[in-house]
């Protein structure tokens, strides 16, 4: 038997890949300790903290307008489910966290969802969960992006306006399409 044979199953990690932006990343280097595009593996047992406490944190942001821990994400599993999950939690005194739209104070902690935008001061992270099977580890992957999230991004989404489908009685106007950039001055 070979050792190809023997060997154990390799199992995927949970990955929560994390799109970060600041105003100021070229110039002021607040992610400076920050390893871009390269995975990070973290045991499931422990609680990922972000803030500018190298100590303390596992993300360090250097910038002093930030806490010393920020927030901090934790894995778990819920009762009668076999899908990992992430709870965020804010641990900053001074500052709220914003997850989606939902504003998150001290010590307060939610479900994070699959997808999602936190942010804090001038701080934006598209947060992206990508399942995986191993209980054992989860991996946490940075990009930067060059540009603010929430213009990237339609945060909150949008509901889809019906198009115009016939004549109104009320309006002696065309009832011809308009885009809507066209009807701004």
């Amino acid at each position: 038997m070979s050792s190809f044979e023997d060997a154990d199953t390799e199992e995927t990690l949970t990955c929560l890949r994390v799109t970060a932006y600041h105003p100021g990343q070229m110039h002021t280097g607040v992610f400076q300790s920050i390893r871009f595009h390269s995975r990070e593996k973290w045991p499931s047992c422990e609680a990922v903290k972000f803030g500018r406490n190298s100590n303390i944190c596992h993300y360090i942001f250097q910038d002093k307008q930030v806490s010393r821990v920020q927030f901090s994400l934790q894995l778990f599993k819920k009762f009668g489910s076999s899908v990992l999950s992430f709870e965020i939690k804010n641990m900053s005194k001074k500052t709220s966290l914003i997850v989606d739209n939902k504003e998150l104070g001290y010590l307060n902690k939610m479900d994070l969802p699959y997808k999602c935008m936190v942010r804090f001061g001038d701080y934006q992270f598209l947060i992206e969960k990508e399942d995986g099977e191993s209980l054992e580890l989860f991996e946490v992957l940075f990009t930067m992006s060059p540009r603010p999230l929430l213009q990237e991004s339609s945060w909150p989404a949008h509901t889809p306006v019906p198009e115009y489908t016939g004549f109104s009685s009320c309006s002696t106007k065309s009832t011809s399409p308009v885009e809507s950039d066209e009807t701004q001055s």
